[in-house]
């Protein structure tokens, strides 16, 4: 108890904002955010390095810890981080394939969805720190377009234009 997000206790004891992202409520919420954490987080951090990465996690935990405070009276887990990751990873590589419950789909849409589902959340609660979430998930979308011209996604574009029109050639020939 000494360490969860309590609001009324963050301005005597402002370091709950971070000691709250190491706890959780059970086994499984504890192992879904690590689920999450180390399918999107690995990728993150392979795209933008490691120092990059924990500013975003550990800020977007902050901003995330902030906005559960207007919201709810406790708070806890690792959530509102792992979704400022999603959210940058959104923006970096909108089209990388993912599943949300088992159906594939472009991290862009999913990163909307999970959005969807946390805004639902605010009006029908569930005992899941929607606003949290949403903080992170901004955050992180925020984040991603500050470092999309570095690490964005390259569009597609002929490197060279005579192999190109080779291609096509032999492509005509061949398919008729």
């Amino acid at each position: 108890n000494l360490f969860v997000l309590k609001s009324s206790d963050v301005i005597s004891r402002p370091w709950i904002l971070v000691t709250s992202m190491f706890l959780h409520g059970d086994f499984m919420h504890l192992f879904y955010n690590m689920f999450a954490l180390g399918l999107f987080g690995i990728i993150l951090e392979n795209i933008i390095g490691s120092k990059k990465f924990l500013t975003i996690y550990f800020a977007g935990g902050l901003i995330a810890g902030v906005a559960a405070t207007l919201f709810y009276p406790a708070a806890l887990g690792a959530s509102g981080a792992i979704m400022a990751v999603m959210g940058c990873l959104a923006v970096l590589r909108p089209s990388m394939k993912v599943y949300v419950w088992m159906v594939p789909m472009p991290m862009a849409v999913a990163a909307l969805v999970w959005v969807a589902g946390d805004v639902l959340g605010l009006f029908a609660p569930s005992g899941i720190a929607s606003a949290a979430h949403l903080g992170g998930m901004f955050f992180g979308l925020i984040a991603g377009l500050f470092l999309r011209k570095k690490f964005g996604e390259k569009p597609f574009r002929a490197i060279n234009p005579i192999a190109e029109q080779r291609f096509k050639q032999w492509e005509d020939g061949w398919m008729g």
